[in-house]
């Protein structure tokens, strides 16, 4: 086993620790998360060879890249010897590569002098190569931590690493900038963020030829970003507006057309999730959604409020057709609870994934009066990760589950409706003042 550093962005560290899990998971990598700092980027992982790392880092969205670590000290003085003890028997191996050094500090930073200053301090290595800015054949990381300090950058270090590069994720390639939504042809309302959009792709396994499904597909966030990792989207929404676009020019295909993805577009439906039109036996591998709830658009499913007034219309005619059977007949709508929502996804997630598909959706929380107990529960789903997204009075929280095998003990629970949690438009639009 080596030790390797995977360098991180500051943001959602809780989202960072669950993808590099869902990422090992899906590769079968023995993976320790036990030193992870939330406050820190960088974090020191061991595995068994470069291979596992290239592969680990590949697609991550919430990591920059993995690096073998040559040493680790409090002070230069530290690192260097640290570098001496842990790593002299590497020298040699990159004596007449070409090279550069490069810096990761984090709130904190050095003047280009004390850059070379610092380069020079490692000439004990004694590299030969060629010094090449542009296309080195290895890439030498210096990693300074310092503590964070509002009022400035700090001059003091709390941590040094030293390290050679091995591999950069999509993350460092410019995946989120690709898919952000100012940039992209189609989008509306409900259109979801690209960087979380691509984190929850990773935490649902969504993997190269599998079946990815969004019941609330909108304007196809989840879609796009689905096929990046080279699964085959497959997308529902009851509001036909979404699926047919703007124009001929600007729709959900135009999108995958933008991304150079559309062989990997299957199609959207215009249907009510509720009353399901996907054939039994269509294999799904993954559900991954951002159910309704009623913010940003009202959440509704076929039916009507009024029975009896609903009845009645059945009998109107026409031109001598039948109302209800005309093709261009919309058909009524009423509100629909997110909790009985839930509820249904989960039921649908149970009979259609295989076992070991995960099913991945977002839900909103109010933030006082969230409990673990308002996830939902099934008893063929194991609840992976709830990871949160704070915006102060409420959140919105990513919710992971697998299917698990006959074995598998779980409970059928709905904390949304036992606990008579309140509607979560009304309270929003209320600023969640009861």
């Amino acid at each position: 086993m080596k030790d390797y550093v995977v360098y991180q962005p500051s943001t959602f560290p809780e989202f960072r620790v669950a993808e590099l899990e869902s990422l090992a998971s899906l590769y079968n990598i023995p993976l320790d998360l036990s030193h992870h700092d939330n406050q820190s980027p960088f974090l020191v992982i061991p595995l068994e060879n470069d291979d596992q790392a290239r592969q680990l880092i590949s697609r991550a969205v919430m990591s920059y890249g993995i690096y073998e670590l040559w040493g680790i000290g409090k002070t230069y003085e530290e690192l260097h010897a640290d570098v001496k003890a842990r790593s002299a028997d590497k020298f040699a191996k990159y004596k007449e590569s070409s090279f550069k050094f490069d810096f990761k500090s984090y709130h904190g930073k050095q003047s280009n002098r004390s850059k070379i200053k610092i380069i020079e301090s490692f000439g004990y290595l004694e590299f030969d190569g060629k010094i090449d800015l542009q296309n080195p054949e290895e890439t030498f990381i210096v990693m300074e931590e310092y503590p964070y300090n509002d009022k400035g950058k700090s001059e003091t270090i709390t941590n040094l690493l030293f390290a050679r590069e091995i591999a950069l994720s999509q993350r460092a390639s410019g995946v989120v900038e690709k898919y952000d939504l100012k940039k992209r042809k189609y989008i509306g309302t409900t259109s979801f963020e690209a960087e979380l959009s691509l984190v929850s792709c990773n935490l649902a396994q969504v993997a190269p030829g599998k079946i990815v499904y969004d019941p609330f597909a909108g304007t196809g966030s989840f879609l796009v970003t689905a096929a990046n990792f080279g699964g085959i989207p497959i997308g529902s929404d009851i509001d036909i507006r979404m699926v047919t676009g703007k124009s001929k020019d600007c729709n959900i295909q135009s999108n995958f057309e933008q991304y150079g993805t559309a062989g990997n577009f299957v199609d959207v439906l215009t249907m009510d999730f509720t009353h399901n039109a996907l054939r039994s036996d269509l294999q799904i591998d993954t559900i991954l959604c951002d159910p309704p709830y009623g913010v940003r658009e009202g959440l509704r499913v076929l039916g009507a409020k009024n029975e009896d007034k609903a009845a009645g219309r059945e009998k109107h005619v026409y031109n001598g057709e039948t109302a209800y059977l005309r093709r261009e007949f919309i058909p009524p709508k009423k509100p629909y609870q997110l909790s009985s929502l839930l509820e249904d996804l989960l039921q649908f997630a149970s009979e259609r994934l295989p076992i070991g598909g995960r099913l991945a959706f977002w839900m909103p929380t109010a933030n006082d009066n969230f409990e673990e107990t308002i996830i939902p529960q099934h008893k063929s789903l194991e609840l992976l990760h709830c990871l949160e997204q704070s915006f102060n009075q409420w959140s919105r929280r990513l919710v992971v589950y697998v299917k698990r095998d006959e074995s598998y003990q779980g409970v059928t629970s709905n904390g949304l409706k036992e606990k008579n949690i309140k509607d979560f438009r009304e309270r929003y639009f209320k600023k969640f003042a009861d």
